[in-house]
């Protein structure tokens, strides 16, 4: 990684994720945000009740999917009326 401008980025973690431990996403983050040399969003969100598939549950993937749509509609400067 190198000093310029990333685009906007949605990082997450499982607290319980046996294969990618939390903080690895973690300094990965945390390394971007003391490289960017932008503005861009740069989220990180950790679900401190998920492994590696992310949240299990009837409703619980859709809701980290709704998640994610937000982030887009967000970075790409979609509102509600």
């Amino acid at each position: 990684m190198t000093a310029r401008a990333y685009p906007p980025m949605l990082v997450t973690a499982g607290l319980n994720d046996p294969r990618v431990t939390y903080w690895e996403p973690a300094k990965y983050v945390a390394k971007l945000r003391y490289l960017k040399t932008d503005d861009n969003l740069l989220l990180f969100k950790t679900n401190m009740g998920a492994g590696h598939s992310g949240r299990s549950g009837r409703f619980d993937s859709l809701y980290e999917v709704a998640e994610a749509y937000v982030f887009i509609l967000v970075t790409l400067g979609v509102h509600s009326p």
